[in-house]
C-alpha cells in the first residue's frame, strides 16, 4: 500500500465526529490504525482506495466514536463468564435448577460459582436464596453465588473451606450475616468476601485469558472500545498483560489496581513499589494502560455511608470503609508517587468525607495534574457537595446502569426521594463538572446505548426516577467518548474523530442521536473498530 491509500473505507449516511463546529461527514478512511481523512460527500474519499481496501458501504448506517466503559469490572466479567448463568433466572427455582443442572456435571468437591450480573429484587421472590436452599441444590459441592463485587451466598461446604464458623469475626469493613437466632446465613458482604476470596481455585492462566477474550468482545459487541476496569487485583496485571500479548483484548484496558485490600502505609507502599514496577519496565500502551488506585469510602447499595438514616432504619447511616485520616494518608502517599486515585462514595455522607479528603490533599500537595483524584459513582450528591467537586476540578463517573437495575433496592433502602436524587446529571453538567459514563458491571448492564436511553429517559426497573435530571442525546454519548477521553488524558488521540486520532469507531444501523427512544435501549452496533481493527462485527 502507498501511504495515501486507505486501508478501511467507510461510506455511510452520517459520520459525527463530535468535534465542536465540525457537521457530520459521508466518508471516513483509516490507516495504520488511524484516522487519515474525512468527507462531507459518500464518494469523497473515492482515490484513497486501493487493491487491499475494505471499503463498506453503509449507506444507511452512522458513524460514532467508539464508546469508552469508564467505570466497569472487565476482570470480574471474565472470571464470570462460564458460571451458572443465574441472571437468565425468573424466580429462585428457577436459579436453584440451574445450580442443580451444573453440580449433576460437575466432580463431587469440586467449586460451583455463578455469573455475577444479577440482581435478587428482578426475582419474583426479590431475595436472595438461602444457605438452605443452596445446601438442598447440592451438598457435594461448595457453592459460591456471587452478586456484583461485594456480596456472596455460601453454602455449607463453602463456608467450611473458608473456614467460617459462627464464631468467625468478620474483617474490618465486611459483614459476615447472621440470622435473628445468630446462626449463619450465607451471606458474606464487602470486604468479608475475603475470606472466600483466598481460598478459592485459581483459574489457569490459559482460561484467565479465554475469559478476558470472551469478556471483552462481549463489550465490544455493544459499542465499546475502552473499559476503564476500576477493581484490578494487582497480581492480575499479568494476565491483562498475557491477553494484550496473546491479542485478546477486543477492548483497549484502562486499569485502576484495587486497593481495597490495604489499610496500612506499609500495605499502600507494597502495592505503589508493584505498580511502580510496571511502570519503570515500560508495559503501558494505547491497548493497556495502568491508570491508578482504586479505594472505597463506603458500602453502595446495602451501606452507603448517609447523612440521614436509611429508610425505616432510624438508627442505620450506612458505613464508612474507612477512617477520615487512614483515607488522606493512602491518597495522600498515592498521588505522591506519581499515580492518580478513583474513591467509591456512594452515599451523601461518603462523598462529603471524601471531598474532605480530597480538599486536603490538593492542600498538601498544590498543582496535582487535572485528573489526579476522581469521584466514582458521586451517587447522591447534593448541591454543596457538586460546587465542592466542581471547584476542586475534581472529575466524576456516572452509571445509569447501576441506577436502572439497583433502583427497585435503592428504594426499598432509602426511599424514592433519595432514589429519585441519584446521578443528578443535568445538574453537574449545568454547574461545570467533568462527567464520564459508564456501567458498574456486573452490577449493571454495560452497553453504550441502554446507558445513553437511560441517562436521557432516566428509565429504572422502577420506572422513570428523577427525569428532572436527564440529559440530551449529543451530552450523554459525549459523557463516554469526548469527556471518557478527557478523563483518562487521551483527548488528543481519543474521544472524536479526525484526522491522526486512533481509529476507534463504531457503526449503527440507526442514528443514536434522532432515532425514535424505543429504538435506542436495544440498539447494537453492526461493527465496532478498535485501532482500525474490527473487533465486533454483525
Amino acid at each position: 500500500m502507498t501511504e495515501a491509500t486507505a486501508e478501511l473505507l467507510i461510506r455511510a449516511a452520517a459520520v459525527h465526529t463530535l468535534v465542536p463546529g465540525d457537521p457530520p461527514h459521508r466518508a471516513i478512511a483509516v490507516a495504520g490504525g488511524r484516522i487519515t481523512a474525512l468527507s462531507p460527500a459518500p464518494d469523497g474519499l473515492d482515490t484513497l482506495i486501493g487493491p487491499d481496501t475494505e471499503v463498506v458501504d453503509a449507506l444507511d448506517s452512522t458513524v460514532l466514536p467508539a464508546f469508552d466503559d469508564t467505570h466497569a469490572h472487565l476482570v470480574l466479567a471474565a472470571l464470570s463468564v462460564h458460571g451458572v448463568p443465574v441472571h437468565r433466572a425468573r424466580d429462585l427455582p428457577g436459579f436453584l435448577a440451574l445450580i442443580r443442572e451444573r453440580a449433576a456435571r460437575t466432580p463431587a468437591g469440586k467449586w460451583i460459582h455463578t455469573t455475577v450480573n444479577w440482581q435478587e429484587v428482578l426475582l419474583a421472590e426479590q431475595r436472595m436464596p438461602t444457605i438452605a436452599e443452596l445446601d438442598a441444590a447440592t451438598a457435594a459441592h461448595p457453592v459460591l453465588v456471587r452478586r456484583g463485587a461485594y456480596n456472596m451466598v455460601l453454602n455449607s461446604a463453602a463456608l467450611r473451606l473458608a473456614g467460617i464458623t459462627g464464631t468467625t469475626e468478620a474483617p474490618p469493613g465486611g459483614v459476615i450475616e447472621r440470622d435473628e437466632h445468630g446462626r449463619l446465613t450465607g451471606r458474606l458482604v464487602n470486604r468479608a468476601v475475603e475470606l472466600v476470596e483466598r481460598v478459592l481455585p485459581r483459574p489457569t492462566p490459559a482460561e484467565r485469558i479465554e475469559g478476558l477474550r470472551a469478556a471483552s468482545a462481549a463489550f465490544a459487541a455493544t459499542g465499546i472500545g475502552t473499559v476503564r476496569d476500576c477493581l484490578v487485583p494487582v497480581e492480575d496485571l499479568g494476565v491483562l498483560d498475557a491477553a494484550r500479548a496473546e491479542g485478546a483484548l477486543a477492548v483497549r484496558v484502562r486499569a485502576l489496581v484495587s486497593g481495597f485490600a490495604v489499610r496500612t502505609p506499609e500495605q499502600v507502599d507494597a502495592l505503589l513499589d508493584r505498580m511502580d514496577g510496571w511502570r519503570e519496565a515500560g508495559r503501558d500502551d494505547n491497548g493497556l494502560r495502568l491508570w491508578g488506585v482504586k479505594f472505597g469510602i463506603d458500602g453502595g447499595f446495602e451501606a452507603g455511608a448517609l447523612e440521614e438514616p436509611y429508610q425505616g432504619r432510624p438508627c442505620y447511616h450506612g458505613r464508612l470503609l474507612w477512617e477520615p485520616a487512614e483515607l488522606l494518608a493512602a491518597v495522600d502517599r498515592v498521588v505522591g508517587r506519581g499515580w492518580r486515585v478513583g474513591v467509591h462514595a456512594w452515599g451523601d455522607r461518603g462523598l462529603r468525607v471524601l471531598l474532605d479528603v480530597f480538599e486536603q490533599v490538593s492542600e498538601r500537595r498544590p498543582g496535582l495534574p487535572p485528573g489526579t483524584l476522581v469521584v466514582e459513582h458521586g451517587g447522591l450528591a447534593r448541591p454543596a457537595q457538586r460546587a465542592r467537586a466542581v471547584a476542586l476540578g475534581v472529575p466524576v463517573t456516572v452509571q445509569h446502569p447501576l441506577l436502572h437495575d439497583g433502583a427497585l433496592a435503592q428504594r426499598r433502602a432509602w426511599g424514592e426521594e433519595r432514589t429519585a436524587a441519584l446521578f443528578p446529571l443535568r445538574e453537574w453538567l449545568d454547574e461545570g463538572a467533568l462527567l464520564t459514563g459508564g456501567s458498574d458491571f456486573p452490577v449493571g448492564p454495560y452497553g453504550a446505548m441502554v446507558s445513553v436511553w437511560g441517562m436521557t429517559t432516566r428509565g429504572t426497573v422502577a420506572g422513570v426516577v428523577g427525569p428532572e435530571h436527564a440529559i440530551g442525546r449529543a451530552e450523554a454519548v459525549a459523557l463516554h467518548t469526548v469527556n471518557a477521553a478527557r478523563l483518562t488524558g487521551e483527548s488528543a488521540a481519543r474521544g472524536s474523530l479526525r484526522p491522526g486520532a486512533l481509529a476507534d469507531l463504531t457503526v449503527w444501523p440507526l442514528d443514536p442521536l434522532v432515532c425514535p427512544a424505543d429504538a435506542l435501549r436495544d440498539l447494537l452496533p453492526t461493527r465496532t473498530i478498535v485501532g482500525g481493527l474490527t473487533t465486533h462485527l454483525s
